[in-house]
Parts: structure tokens; sequence; C-alpha cells
């Protein structure tokens, strides 16, 4: 394992989670930044570095008050919070900034002060595969994921699971949007969306929003917080459109962000204590955990099925429920980041005992892009 020399010592999320009606997307950005400052005991005019996305940095930065010297407004969609780790960590390292603050807030829900995303008949998507009748996430995602199934022969029941087993984890979250247990019949059950994606095995829409603070390892020790180290770091991006991936059982950036990952911070998948990968979707944690190098090709559905990423298992998966079960306001990898990190700190309500590494994972649009950050709670 490698030194770390860049730690997370603020984390926090917006003071209520679900549906916010009272504060508009810019006051989510704000309510989770200074819930993060508080916990570590900084002011705005402490912070010299902004990330964020789905939001314009100058606002963020301007609304509370900061005047950084690194600014990154980098926005691939969901994962977009994992590249700001990792491009933080590298101006930290380069001394382009001593403390970063990374937002994310998002009216998903109540749809209040939101912005739009740049779209339109005239992208790449909107040219090639708008006219083929795909309306939105649920109805494009199922591209790759019925070429896997068939390719793998992985079932509907297999598929249902992934969303059985997060909902165990999310019982022991009273944060959780979704709590009461559910059945493979139950998820199957459910509504049909797109085939073959039923309602339970298709993200939550909430409001909510989350912030990280790092700074140098150095520095991270005189922090109130429990300093997280990162270890390593990784991100990727494929195709605007789904339909260009070079294989549709497989994702190209996940297994270019994941390795790059793995080989910076030093560690074997081993050592691994606990995972989050990116889940708008049922399907999402298997390819996760066969393109990181976890599962071969076409096990993953097995590896859930046979019960190793439940509360007990060799290798604990979205253990704060997930996507699914959770929250998700649209651009949901700030919460993996956030959950890996109360793990890591020993804090989660599902806290897996003794856990020393953890993994976050993210998507971000349609398999379009991919980031991967390990962090650790030994200091280097």
């Amino acid at each position: 394992m490698k030194s770390a020399s860049v730690a997370i010592v603020g984390a926090a999320e917006t003071t209520e989670l679900g549906l916010i009606p009272g504060l508009s997307q810019l006051g989510l950005h704000a309510d989770a930044a200074l819930n993060a400052l508080a916990e570590c005991g900084l002011k705005p005019s402490e912070i010299d570095g902004v990330a964020t996305a789905g939001q314009s940095p100058t606002e963020v930065a301007w609304y509370l008050g900061i005047s950084p010297t690194w600014v990154d407004g980098t926005s691939v969609g969901g994962c977009s919070f994992m590249l700001h780790v990792r491009h933080a960590a590298a101006a930290i390292n380069e001394g382009l900034c001593q403390t970063v603050l990374i937002t994310h807030g998002e009216s998903g829900k109540s749809g209040i002060g939101r912005g739009g995303f740049g779209g339109g008949r005239s992208t790449l998507p909107g040219q090639f595969e708008a006219p083929y009748g795909p309306m939105g996430a649920p109805t494009t995602f199922t591209i790759p994921v019925l070429r896997y199934m068939k390719r793998y022969g992985m079932t509907e029941e297999q598929l249902a699971m992934v969303a059985v087993v997060q909902r165990e984890w999310a019982g022991m979250n009273p944060r959780a949007t979704m709590k009461d247990p559910i059945t493979v019949e139950d998820v199957l059950n459910s509504r049909m969306i797109a085939y073959p994606f039923h309602l339970l095995e298709c993200c939550l829409v909430t409001d909510g929003g989350g912030a990280l603070i790092m700074t140098s390892a150095a520095r991270a020790k005189d922090f109130p917080t429990k300093p997280v180290y990162i270890l390593g770091t990784g991100e990727s991006v494929e195709t605007p459109m789904i339909s260009q991936m070079e294989d549709f059982t497989s994702s190209k950036a996940f297994r270019v962000s994941g390795k790059k990952a793995f080989a910076e911070a030093g560690i074997a998948h081993k050592d691994v204590d606990h995972l989050m990968i990116y889940d708008a979707f049922a399907h999402l944690p298997i390819y996760g955990l066969e393109d990181l190098g976890f599962c071969e090709p076409g096990e993953a559905a097995k590896f859930i099925w046979d019960g190793n990423t439940r509360p007990g298992g060799k290798l604990p998966l979205n253990t704060n429920g997930g996507g699914l079960s959770y929250m998700h306001s649209g651009m949901y990898g700030m919460y993996a980041l956030q959950e890996s990190v109360r793990q890591m700190r020993g804090t989660a309500p599902a806290q897996v005992p003794g856990a020393k590494i953890a993994v976050s994972h993210g998507v971000g649009g349609m398999f379009g892009a991919a980031g991967t950050i390990i962090m650790s709670n030994e200091a280097p």
C-alpha cells in the first residue's frame, strides 16, 4: 500500500434528505458546505479551492464568500465528484491550493432553482439515438443490460436480488428513504418501467446534497475530525452515446478508471474491506464488480445472489442502501463518497467492523464516464 499525501477532513450531507422544497439547488450546496465546514472547524474564508458539478463553481464560491486560487467545474455526470477528489488531490500536491471544498446539491424531486443540462437535437445522442425512441435513462440503460443477460444468462431474479440486498443495508440506515424489507418477488411484481427494469430496480428521485473538504495529509492531523486518506484515484470517459460502447457487457471507462486507481494505491482486491458502486439502476453493481476486477466476466450476478455483498458477506457493497434505497438526487457520486468516508471514520449506521480500505466507484451518464477513489483510515 502506498503512502497517502492528501486526506478528507470534512464530509457532510445536507441537513435533510429526500423532499426539501424550502431550499433551492444553490441553497442545498451551501447547506452541505456549511455542515462540512462546521464539523472540521473551518470558515468559508479559509477555503482556497472549490469544485462542483451541476452548478457553476463561480456561483457556489460567490454565494459562500470564497475567493479561491483553484477552481474545478468538471461535469461528466454522476461521477463528477470522484473526478473532483482526484483533481483536488493533484492540486494540493502541486501547491495550487491548500484546502479544497467539493460541493453537490440537487433539487431532483422538488425542482427548486434547478439548472438544466446541455442537450437537444444537435447533440450526438440527439442526432443518432433519439430518432429511435429512447426516452431518458431507464430506456437507454436497457441496451447494454439486455446484451449482458443474453451473453451470460443472467436472470431477472438475479438482477432483482441487487435491489433486495441493498434494501437490507438501507434497513439499518435511519436516513435512508426506503427501509422496509423487500423480496425478489416484490421487485419482480413492481411496475415495469422499461424491460428488464422494474420500478424497484430504478433509482429514487430525491432532493439533497453533500460536501467534502480536503487538505494535505500533514495538515489533516490538526483537524478535530478523523482524517480519511486518499490512496488511489482513477478517471476515464468512453462515449456520449451508449449505442457506441466498445462492448455492451463491460464499461471501458470503468476498466480504465479502476485499473489506474488500484495501481496508484498499490493494493490488491483482497485488501478491500468496503465497496461503493454507483447504482442508478440495478445492473450497475454487476458491471462494477466485474470491470473493477472483483469478479470474472459473467460471475457478478451469482456473486451477489450468493450473499457475498449483503450484511455479513465477505465484500460489503453499497452499505448506505445505494441509489435504489438510500437516496438519488440525480448525481449520486457524492453520496457514495460520503458513505465511504463514514465507513473509514467508523461512524456509518451499518458499520463494517474493522474496515481499513474502501473503494468508491462512480458512473457518469450512460456508461459515458467513470471515477474511482480508494481511501484508507490508516495514517501514512
